[in-house]
């Protein structure tokens, strides 16, 4: 090495690069696949790989949901349920790298501060509700029209 001054010395990353890196520094697809186990889960949302493999049991909606998604773009689902802000300041601990595939580009939904989302089951429960009853009311009216 030349002990020249004048030389310029590159700048060194203090961040390591994420293991298992593209040569743009970013996660492939065949990578981000490779970590489907149930041991060893890496999704990706809104662009970035994270490695969820320690959260997998403490996951409010189960286990089953984050191994469905394992080695997959996740952020259609991640959003559709309105995750909190928590949830998403999680996040940070767990990320990998960069994504280098395609993005799922669904316009992304953002959780509202001080509001629950609305589950799927849910919204089901309305018509699970009015139906029978609507065929209730009509069943009556149909028996009160015979007595006349």
């Amino acid at each position: 090495m030349s002990t020249n001054p004048d030389e310029s010395v590159p700048a060194v990353k203090s961040e390591p690069a994420p293991a298992e890196s593209s040569d743009s520094g970013k996660i492939t697809q065949e990578q981000l696949e490779a970590h489907s186990d149930p041991k060893d889960i890496w999704m990706v949302i809104s662009g970035k790989v994270y490695d969820v493999t320690s959260f997998l049991d403490e996951h409010p909606g189960g286990d089953e949901v984050v191994i469905s998604e394992a080695g997959k773009d996740a952020t259609e689902p991640f959003e559709d349920v309105g995750h909190s802000e928590e949830a998403r300041k999680l996040l940070k601990d767990m990320y990998v790298g960069d994504f280098d595939g395609v993005v799922n580009k669904k316009v992304q939904k953002k959780s509202i501060p001080g509001t629950k989302p609305v589950s799927p089951s849910r919204q089901g429960a309305s018509l699970a509700y009015f139906l029978p009853l609507a065929v209730f009311v009509g069943y009556l009216a149909w028996r009160f029209t015979l007595a006349q």
